[in-house]
């Protein structure tokens, strides 16, 4: 009876000799076919009889099997009257392979001698026996890890094709255990937060082994966590009413208790039920920031704030803010006790720049979403909301004693979500403001360093010998710099590198150097005067460096774009950034990216509007500009070849970065990603505009990859504007149309369509051939979307003419794969398949893999819907692939989606639920709620299909309500469905 997990069953241990194997020792393998290799070489095990010899004595834990327990494996109680003979011929040939040392005969039997860790369930017992003991040790993410090797060890069924009552026992039993490590597995997978991605295999497990309450239980769990309450309360009724139908039993009290739990909406639910407080945490981030080996002075301030940390493992949490002007060495004090307290917080420290003095601040929900990856939950276990992110933040520091560092906080409204709130936690925070209303902070005041700090610091810098001489222009050097610790390091640096230079030297460059300070606000002007020093000292091509470097909006700048902002080789251009390292002007956020602490970056931009003309402002951007489009239009040429796009953009002076392949191109566009639309929005002015836009255009892989489409949708509605304040149908056109594709693969079609309608008016007034087709195209399957089918297909038409017209192949490739889309929507299968596999051909005979991809999408629908289910899964599989290998997650997910139809389609139920959830999972935040509505309904059919009719009708609700909210014509099959479930 499969009701229960049923006993543990306990595979016998081998009992070998403790041996190493060799290069050329025999190996075994019983969890899967039963084989034999010496070495690499697979050996003939002879026929399935003789396998059956074999696998008998190798489940003998190494003792004798007499002659009578191998008739009684072979063949029960109805042996041949020739089985001893037969025993003895298999063995003489298993013998002649083996070697007379490893099958020996003795006591009137045989045995196997075999070396440890030859064996498959050898070794596999070992590594359930070390996840056992990992996990009672509380170090969940070893034993996961290790049964996940275990189960990697299963090849298949065990025992294949083995025959005999003695090898259906075996077989029998290694299943169960295999089941029991899956389990497990499954437990871990959800106590270290992996819920998510655990419903896909549940889903199936529960299909394959509807009875077994352990698997439904976690299903539930699964569920729960992952928001669906709904769907984890239907899992129980199916449950229920299973159990009464097969077998007349209610579920086992654990399930009921499940239930209820789920019901009250019990908290405590999102930890393991049979622990008191949550194991040690899988990952312990140590994201500090190198303390800075000149660390002076602040005596008192450390003495208080390391004594504030210490106590954190009372009864309340500890807060304390450190607030104070720019430059005043907050960050510096801040990491300095914080590394000193970290004997206190031995679970973890985690670290982040608010950025809360610039113009974009940290959003809590980026910074919630990066803490929670360092704490180890999964990117798909990561909710969507503020509220829901800060639950599950507090919820994973429960029971932990981590340290949090919230550098450079705007307000107590960017922070608050950010605190952990339990004790045994502390947060560290630093700010310019003070945090007079964050509830129950210890606020620190942090002012300059006083005469004989600033003194000691500059001294630690320049040297000993150098200031001991000259202590009175010393201390002029540190009054000049407002005894500020930034100030004084750039000055010290700066003459610690010049070793001609006296300190009175220094002295008289600083000593008029307070000037042009109502740039900066009241309580910032003693920071400017600081820069004020540090740039004064530097030679004019590094002046000109930092200048121009700082008008650039993105977060930071890579060597390459830098020297093409400064129009200098790379080399030339790295020894300028490493200069301006040294003075603390500019900082080395890894190797070959820079950036500005973000005081500077504002005094950088006002010396640029001092001391650098217009021109040469607007030079330097479209330098940046032109890097940035030339390397990206190579990286759109190198995945989508013979594309006409690339020459209809604007020209550039910049023949952009080479690469040599589309992965390292890849590479560079999503790690750019911020850089490059940042400063798409940034130029988008009437000498660039059109630069501007076609930058969008050849970035576009960001606006449909899913990780970049809220930027790229914001970059859009920026050009779009100011394409319209200039006047210019051209680039507005295009503008628009990179904002129609946005709100397109976002789902908003009704937006998507308007958008797109007016990309193609401006299209055709501008002649702007290659918006034309490309706004055509859009407004086809739009209207396949919107099941305006005629329409649809005037447009695609009108597309492939467009594109034919330009010799853009792969354009009429695409254009090609949509119309089979329609063709397939009116019931034109073979149409549409002929139409799918034409713009295949195209695309294969270019290398064109990502858009070949979508042509293998189209082709798998239509495959789907002629009933060759085996070809269009593999089309799918294809597509599936390289969509993951493009970082395309929305088109994963789509894949994944189009794969559960499929098997929807040829009747397993149960595969199709694992695709529709994995689709679930890969598209969350992605693709709009229409899709997600699309995967709800095959998920609903493929449960109602194993059974689990409570969780179908609560996914047929949720859609039906997305159908509902999108007056999408859907809802009227989803009623249907509902209707129909609820008549049987």
């Amino acid at each position: 009876m499969d009701r229960a997990s049923g006993p543990r069953v306990r595979v016998p241990e081998q009992r070998a000799p403790e041996k190493p194997v060799t290069a050329d020792a025999l190996r075994f393998t019983v969890l899967g076919p039963v084989r034999a290799w010496r070495g690499s070489e697979l050996l003939s095990s002879g026929s399935p009889q003789q396998r059956a010899l074999l696998t008998a004595l190798l489940l003998r834990e190494g003792r004798t099997a007499t002659a009578g327990e191998l008739i009684d494996a072979f063949w029960g109680e109805d042996p041949p009257s020739q089985a001893l003979a037969t025993i003895r011929t298999y063995a003489s040939r298993l013998r002649k392979i083996l070697g007379q040392d490893t099958l020996v005969s003795e006591s009137g039997g045989y045995a196997i001698r075999i070396d440890r860790g030859a064996l498959d369930l050898t070794l596999a017992q070992d590594l359930a026996a070390e996840a056992e003991k990992a996990r009672a040790a509380g170090d969940r993410c070893q034993a996961r890890t290790l049964i996940n090797k275990v189960l990697g060890l299963w090849d298949g069924e065990a025992l294949a094709s083995v025959p005999g009552p003695y090898a259906d026992n075996q077989r029998t039993r290694l299943e169960e255990w295999r089941l029991q490590l899956t389990e497990t597995r499954l437990d871990l997978d959800l106590e270290v937060g992996c819920h998510a991605e655990a419903v896909s295999e549940l889903t199936a497990l529960t299909a394959a082994h509807p009875l077994r309450e352990r698997l439904r239980e976690l299903l539930m769990v699964a569920l729960y966590r992952s928001g669906r309450q709904a769907e984890a309360l239907a899992v129980y009724a199916d449950t229920r009413r299973l159990l009464s139908e097969e077998l007349g039993v209610d579920p086992r009290p654990e399930l009921a208790q499940l239930q209820q739990r789920i019901l009250r909406a019990d908290e405590e639910l999102a930890r393991p039920a049979d622990e008191p407080a949550p194991a040690p945490a899988p990952l312990r981030p140590a994201q500090l920031p190198a303390t800075v080996p000149d660390f002076t002075g602040r005596s008192a301030f450390v003495a208080e704030l390391g004594s504030r940390l210490a106590t954190a493992e009372g009864s309340v949490m500890a807060v304390s803010a450190v607030a104070g002007i720019g430059g005043v060495g907050k960050t510096t004090l801040a990491v300095h006790v914080a590394h000193q307290a970290r004997r206190h917080f031995p679970d973890g420290q985690l670290y982040v720049d608010l950025q809360g003095a610039g113009a974009r601040a940290a959003e809590p929900e980026t910074v919630l979403g990066s803490f929670l990856r360092a704490l180890g939950t999964a990117d798909s276990a990561i909710p969507d909301t503020l509220d829901e992110r800060a639950a599950l933040y507090r919820s994973t520091l429960d029971g932990r004693r981590v340290l949090v560092l919230l550098d450079n906080a705007h307000d107590a409204a960017q922070i608050r979500p950010l605190l952990p709130g339990t004790p045994g936690c502390a947060a560290l925070v630093t700010s310019r403001v003070r945090m007079v209303d964050l509830a129950g902070a210890h606020l620190v005041d942090l002012d300059v360093m006083s005469p004989e700090e600033a003194l000691q610091l500059f001294t630690r810098i320049v040297g000993e010998e150098r200031v001991g001489s000259e202590r009175e222009a010393a201390l002029d050097v540190v009054a000049a710099c407002g005894f500020l610790p930034l100030a004084i390091r750039i000055a010290a640096s700066r003459l610690a590198a010049r070793r001609t230079w006296t300190v009175s030297v220094l002295a008289a460059k600083l000593a008029d150097e307070r000037r042009r300070l109502d740039e900066l606000q009241a309580g910032d002007l003693a920071v400017k005067a600081t820069f004020e020093l540090g740039y004064g000292q530097l030679e004019p091509a590094q002046a000109r460096a930092f200048r121009l470097l700082g008008l650039a909006d993105g977060p930071d700048i890579s060597l390459a774009a830098a020297a093409a902002l400064l129009n200098l080789d790379p080399h030339a251009a790295e020894d300028l950034l490493e200069a301006l390292v040294d003075t603390s002007l500019v900082e080395s956020a890894a190797p070959g990216r820079y950036r500005y602490h973000d005081l500077v970056r504002l005094y950088a931009r006002a010396c640029a509007e001092r001391d650098e003309r217009a021109v040469e402002r607007e030079s330097a951007l479209s330098r940046l500009l032109d890097f940035y489009l030339a390397t990206a239009a190579g990286v759109y040429a190198l995945e989508r070849p013979g594309d006409r796009l690339v020459d209809h953009l604007e020209p550039t002076d910049h023949a952009g970065l080479v690469f040599a392949d589309r992965h390292a191109a890849l590479d560079w566009l999503y790690t750019e990603a911020t850089n490059l639309l940042a400063c798409a929005r940034q130029v988008a002015r009437p000498a660039t505009l059109r630069r501007a836009v076609d930058l969008l255009y050849a970035a576009l892989d960001l606006g449909e990859s899913g990780a970049n489409a809220k930027q790229y949708e914001a970059a859009a509605v920026t050009v779009r504007e100011a394409a319209r304040e200039c006047g210019d149908p051209r680039a507005e056109s295009r503008a628009v149309m990179s904002l129609a594709n946005a709100h397109q693969l976002a789902g908003r079609f009704d937006h998507a369509d308007r958008e797109a309608e007016e990309a193609m008016r401006l299209a055709e007034t501008a002649q702007d051939l290659l918006a034309v087709s490309w706004a055509a195209n859009a407004r086809g399957i739009i209207a396949l979307y919107h099941n305006r089918h005629q329409d649809g297909e005037a447009f695609l038409n009108q597309a492939i003419d467009a594109f034919r017209s330009d010799g853009n192949r792969p354009g009429e490739a695409s254009a090609l794969c949509n119309l089979s889309r329609i063709h397939l929507a009116t019931g034109r299968t073979a149409s549409a398949i002929t139409l799918a596999r034409s713009g295949i051909g195209i695309y294969d005979s270019l290398g064109h893999a990502l858009r070949g991809a979508n042509g293998r999408y189209a082709l798998g629908m239509a495959l789907t819907q002629s009933g060759d289910f085996a070809a269009a899964t593999a089309k799918l599989t294809e597509a599936l692939e390289i969509f993951r290998d493009s970082r395309q997650r929305l088109w994963e997910g789509m894949s994944l989606f189009r794969l559960a139809e499929v098997e929807i389609a040829s009747g397993r139920p149960a595969q199709a639920a694992q695709y529709a959830e994995l689709a679930l999972t890969v598209l969350r935040g992605i693709g709009g709620e229409w899709r997600r509505g699309n995967v709800l309904t095959v998920l609903g059919r493929a449960l109602a299909g194993i059974g689990q009719t409570g969780r179908a009708q609560v996914c047929w609700n949720e859609a039906l309500g997305i159908y509902d909210d999108l007056d999408a014509p859907e809802a009227d099959g989803v009623r249907s469905l509902l209707t129909g479930i609820s008549t049987h």
